[in-house]
């Protein structure tokens, strides 16, 4: 069973994400609370203390205890690979998102180890390896002023990138460009990509590394990039934590009716 002061901080953070408790709003004095019966004065400042360290509130001078207004990343779709940032530019995908949302960054925000690896099933099977081929895991966490977003670990044939910038543990991208600026200058331009989503509980060390609050669940990223003849040139899996992002996505509504008869889309 929970301890009640963190019963009273998920019943609070409930009314702030829902919206009943709105950015600026003055929350209630820690003795009416008491009164109320939510409990005592140290369970409650307990509770306060627990959501001021998530950033959802702060004590305003004058004001008691207010409501911050909650800004999350920008995770864009499409435009976040935009040739045109990492080809003739040197605007890497998470610094794109950072643009996206009016935020600052710094490129060592990124960090990163690499390591050669025997391929996990789904690694092989995505790169059409046999089972235990070795592979190139290169593992980031991304931060944002010093607090962790998520985590992102490309993995790569070596006869692609054995050489290059992607096997540097540098902090950083990859040089000029990021990783597709090297693929791409290896012979091994990203045509398309496949991302698949999904919503999860993190796990002990994922809760430890990305600082998440109690009961806050991940969302789990699975990449693969191809080239123009489809061969795959990169399988990521990134963990994201839910609350610090929002996911944008913007694209060409298909017409398959307008293909199947031979029609060109437009």
């Amino acid at each position: 069973m929970a301890p009640k002061w963190q019963e009273l901080a998920d019943e609070l953070r409930a009314l702030i994400v829902n919206g009943d408790l709105k950015p600026g709003q003055t929350l209630p004095q820690i003795r009416d609370l008491v009164e109320q019966g939510k409990g005592s004065k140290t369970t409650v400042q307990a509770a306060y203390k627990a959501l001021e360290a998530e950033g959802l509130i702060a004590p305003s001078r004058g004001h008691g205890t207010v409501v911050l207004e909650r800004p999350v990343l920008k995770r864009l779709g499409t435009e976040r690979y935009d040739k045109a940032k990492w080809r003739d530019g040197d605007e890497v995908a998470f610094i794109a998102d950072r643009k996206a949302s009016n935020r600052p960054y710094q490129r060592s925000d990124q960090t990163q180890t690499v390591s050669r690896v025997p391929a996990p099933a789904q690694v092989a099977e995505a790169h059409g390896l046999p089972a235990g081929a070795e592979v190139y895991a290169r593992a980031r966490l991304v931060k944002e002023q010093g607090r962790p977003t998520h985590t992102l670990t490309s993995y790569y044939r070596p006869e692609h990138v054995e050489g290059t910038r992607l096997v540097d543990p540098t902090p950083g991208p990859a040089g000029r460009g990021g990783g597709f600026r090297v693929l791409y200058e290896a012979g091994y331009e990203p045509d398309s990509m496949k991302e698949v989503l999904h919503s999860r509980m993190p796990t002990p060390q994922e809760r430890e590394l990305l600082q998440l609050r109690p009961g806050e669940p991940v969302v789990e990223l699975h990449r693969t990039t191809y080239t123009a003849d489809g061969t795959v040139i990169e399988y990521a899996i990134g963990v994201h934590a839910a609350s610090r992002f929002s996911w944008e996505y913007r694209f060409q509504i298909p017409d398959s009716a307008h293909v199947q008869k031979g029609v060109p889309q437009k």
